[in-house]
């Protein structure tokens, strides 16, 4: 027998063992018996791994594993299930192989809560979920059984910024397709009448979602795959997975070896292990925290339609489950098991004793909820393991470090939901190369090797879940993980008042702040910039400051975080890869910058950066800090044969400090630090040079600044970067130098309408779409990556078009701003979102970036024009508010007291493809210029 939940405020077992009671095993796995070779037992003993096993494995299994099959698939979760399906659908079937360490469908039923809901922070998320949701629909509708009841969630706000968060996501909806509705407090409580409305500001309702039972999905996968013809093996275990070429050749297993083309880590709770099992390592970054589930024993006249709730504000959620409630939340701070790196391998060995003291305080934010639950009685309290990732969002995708391994994990409790989505993608991936989504934010490329360091996940994955149920505001930062990766003069930024957010690990300014900058000892404090706020940040006249000196005296910051590649071959070799990766010519002067993007068989951006020529055959690549992993495996991947051996591609990201100084003075003060004449006869716009600076040399100096203000940014080799930044610095007191940040750069890049892949561009944006069709040589000799797909569209007319918008009417002081995602609206009618949005100190405005598309009545597409967007009236929904916007298809010369007629010259949005020549006014910078510019 068990307490009521009541009375002490957290319930206990009242007598017996409530880990007994349950049934479920110890943490202990006991040895299973059998035959096992010599070499197989170091192996598994290695990964701590005993399989599940029959007295004489080898003779049960023999005959059940093909010598060779397409696709391997290693765990017999939801995902692998899912994935082993759609290949299945696919035609595939009979050329899948899925392998299973115990049983299909194995995990413990308490252990899920069994949401099935489109509630996600970005739209490739919701999508993949709304794939799922309607998946599990159409499996029960065939007569599968699925346990799918649509009751609808409903989430609950206790603040004014939680009803802010949705009040966006319902105006997101109309984009992102989801039917979704406000709440009152008195509406929420119709909805579930077991709510007490203490604290309660509102709520969001989605009538769609629904809870099932993530069990019987499984097995739906599994029927329906077996029908499809995926061969499944039990009690068969991973033992090795070898690559020849860089690509997957071959799976080591318990029962027997299979030559394969695909290999697929679908293994959840065990992928991070798993990816240690190949060389080279696939590095999976998750880390296993304790996760509890409370269930109740049956209570009386208890809707069954009951809505699946989450409090977000106290972080708990709840649901009706056979006739009982099942209850869970995510702790401010997740409790880490196995620090030491062992995990077990079986799924009852995942069940830890429950903690009562770390789930008290959501049971106490349970009954607070609810408090006709302390009149319920305890059926048990269960603490599944389950594994997050550092970011606390899904992975998948092919490993940057070995060919055909697919990777799909970290699905953080929400496996379900995730299921058939991410099933659907990574078929789409493995048998098309391409799919319907961009995956790039849930792509396992978004990490670098210090993300899977294990006390780095042991630090992170403390706050990650926690994260789960916070309120997403604009920019915001982790506290763990940090002062990792930092560039020489770190110190002296954070000595200036350095506000940091991090970005791939490094510490990167966000903007300086005098006030506090030091602890009660005198030495510089580590700050982490906060926005917290869906209006204006607290942080504004701190980048308004930054912006003015960047504008109109000299800012200096910190760009050390951009990728860096070096590209160089013997001969030619190296023009040929890049005149074949790249849209743009890169068959300029030594000496050039082009600015390119690498685009993907559908014309879509898969990486936007600059190229220096630095010799004949030696290129320096700049590209966006997230794109440091992901870009060499895209030109790994899709490197000629003929040129691998020819051609070296080095990371030298880590190599060199780049500093940026921007603004009117930014010539003269550099002037003053070398011999070069840096006039723009000698050293024009968009053109590199190695310098002398200071007493340094070798410092590769861009003619750039990404923000469209003129400056340099200068690639200094780090033994030299304290001298060359000291020396800027001082020189530039005359000046009234002054440190800018990444916020203050950015609102800059936002005003002069430069677009950034991640953020404007993506793997499905394409050059005629943001008008960067004037950086598009279809005539060079090279048929490069993309040609015939921009063609195809250049004939046919783009379907959407990259516009700025300004917004009128809008008080920055009081008004929700702009962060992103927010609908357009032409004419009244939804026609698009935005993507980059910030405030314009020279606008005196809100501007956002976007695209516009053009429906017909029927929902249809049209081609989009520079007339239909010119004849439009516009508006942006901000939280539910609508803002009369004026639109702008081309970038805008802002108002100066120093003009420079290079920067006037150049757009980089440009509305007319005839605008390439720009920079036609002087005979030499048509030379140097002829790649196309930025």
């Amino acid at each position: 027998m068990y307490r009521v939940l009541g009375g002490l405020g957290r319930s206990i077992p009242s007598g017996g063992n409530l880990w007994t009671h349950s049934g479920v095993a110890t943490r202990t796995l006991s040895v299973a018996t059998g035959h096992t070779d010599p070499a197989d037992e170091q192996v598994l003993r290695k990964r701590k791994f005993q399989p599940q096993q029959a007295p004489d494995l080898s003779e049960q299994l023999a005959g059940q594993l093909p010598g060779r099959a397409r696709v391997v698939i290693c765990g017999g979760g939801i995902t692998g299930a899912s994935v082993a399906y759609h290949l299945g659908l696919h035609g595939w079937g009979g050329e899948t192989l899925l392998i299973e360490q115990d049983r299909v469908g194995g995990e413990l039923p308490w252990s899920a809560c069994g949401l099935a809901g489109r509630f996600e922070p970005s739209y490739t998320e919701l999508k993949l979920a709304e794939y799922s949701i309607d998946l599990i629909k159409q499996l029960t509708e065939r007569g599968l059984p699925t346990g799918w009841r649509q009751v609808g969630s409903l989430n609950l706000a206790r603040n004014f910024d939680r009803m802010t968060s949705f009040n966006r996501m319902k105006s997101q909806a109309v984009a992102w397709g989801m039917n979704c509705e406000i709440l009152s407090p008195e509406q929420c409580q119709q909805h579930c009448p077991l709510l007490s409305l203490d604290g309660i500001e509102g709520g969001l309702w989605i009538p769609e979602d629904g809870v099932c039972d993530p069990h019987l999905v499984c097995h739906a996968y599994v029927e329906e795959a077996r029908r499809l013809g995926v061969q499944i093996v039990e009690h068969c275990a991973i033992k090795k997975i070898h690559s020849e070429h860089g690509k997957v050749k071959r799976v080591e297993t318990t029962a027997g070896d299979v030559d394969c083309e695909y290999f697929v880590n679908c293994t959840g709770f065990w992928a991070r292990e798993v990816g240690t099992l190949s060389k080279p390592v696939v590095k999976v970054p998750l880390k296993a925290v304790e996760h509890h589930y409370l269930h109740t024993q049956a209570i009386d006249g208890l809707d069954p339609n009951t809505p699946f709730v989450r409090d977000f504000d106290g972080r708990i959620f709840f649901r009706e489950c056979e006739g009982h409630i099942l209850a869970g939340g995510f702790e401010r701070e997740a409790k880490m098991v196995y620090e030491d790196g062992v995990i077990p391998l079986s799924q009852t060995a995942r069940q830890f004793p429950p903690d009562w003291d770390h789930f008290h305080e959501l049971l106490d934010a349970l009954l607070v909820r609810v408090p006709s639950f302390r009149e319920a009685t305890l059926d048990r309290l269960t603490n599944s393991l389950q594994v997050f990732s550092p970011d606390c969002k899904w992975i998948l995708g092919e490993a940057p470090e070995i060919q055909n391994y697919y990777v799909a994990a970290g699905n953080k409790t929400m496996g379900v939901s995730a299921s058939g989505g991410i099933g659907r993608v990574l078929t789409d991936l493995i048998t098309k190369g391409s799919t319907y989504l961009d995956l790039h934010i849930l792509d396992i490329s978004r990490f670098l090797g210090l993300h899977n360091n294990r006390k780095f996940l042991r630090d992170r994955c403390k706050e990650a879940p926690g994260k789960h149920f916070e309120i997403n505001y604009p920019f915001e930062e982790f506290q763990t993980g940090r002062n990792l990766r930092m560039s020489p003069i770190y110190p002296q930024l954070k000595e200036a008042g350095a506000v940091f957010g991090q970005s791939m690990g490094y510490e990167r300014a966000n903007y300086f702040d005098q006030k506090d900058k030091k602890d009660e000892f005198g030495l510089p404090r580590f700050r982490i910039a906060q926005t917290r706020t869906f209006g204006k940040p607290p942080w504004f006249d701190h980048v308004a400051s930054e912006y003015r000196a960047c504008r109109e005296r000299v800012g200096i910051a910190d760009y050390s975080s951009f990728t860096k590649y070096d590209f160089w071959s013997k001969g030619t070799e190296v023009v040929d890869l890049l005149q074949y990766l790249c849209s743009n010519d890169v068959d300029v002067a030594v000496g050039s910058i082009i600015h390119t993007g690498m685009q993907n068989h559908n014309g879509g951006y898969e990486n936007d950066c600059s190229l220096a020529r630095l010799s004949e055959r030696h290129y320096m690549m700049i590209a966006p800090t997230i794109q440091q992993t992901r870009s060499m495996c895209w030109i790994r991947k899709n490197m000629p044969d003929h040129l691998r051996a020819k051609v070296n591609v080095a990371d030298v990201t880590s190599m060199y400090t780049a500093i940026c100084i921007l603004g009117p003075y930014s010539r003269i003060l550099l002037s003053e630090l070398t011999d070069t004449d840096l006039t723009p006869k000698n050293f024009p716009f968009f053109t590199y040079k190695e310098l002398d600076v200071g007493l340094a040399d070798g410092i590769r100096v861009l003619n750039i600044t990404h923000t469209g203000e003129l400056g340099y940014v200068l690639y200094i080799p780090n033994e030299y970067a304290l001298h060359v930044y000291s020396r800027l610095y001082q020189a530039g007191h005359k000046f009234n130098i002054q440190h800018a940040g990444y916020y203050a750069t950015r609102a800059l890049r936002i005003e002069k309408f430069y677009a950034f892949w991640g953020q404007d561009l993506d793997t499905f944006t394409t050059p005629l779409e943001c008008g960067r069709s004037w950086r598009v040589k279809f005539n060079k000799p090279i048929n490069f990556i993309g040609r015939d797909a921009l063609l195809k569209q250049r004939e046919e007319g783009v379907k959407r078009m990259y516009v700025q918008l300004l917004l009128n009417d809008h008080d920055h002081e009081v008004d929700m701003w702009c962060w992103g995602g927010e609908p357009i609206y032409r004419d009244g009618v939804y026609v698009g979102m935005t993507t980059t949005t910030g405030y314009g100190y020279t606008f005196e405005k809100q501007v956002c970036l976007g695209f516009v598309r053009n429906f017909d009545e029927q929902g249809q597409e049209l081609a989009v024009t520079n007339d239909y967007i010119l004849s439009g009236h516009y508006e942006v929904e901000v939280a539910g508010v609508r803002f009369e916007a004026k639109v702008n298809l081309h970038s805008p010369n802002l108002p100066t007291k120093f003009p420079d007629r290079e920067r006037e010259a150049y757009h980089a949005t440009r509305d007319k493809p005839d605008q390439a020549d720009l920079l036609s006014f002087s005979s030499h910078l048509t030379t140097v210029t002829r790649g196309g510019g930025h």
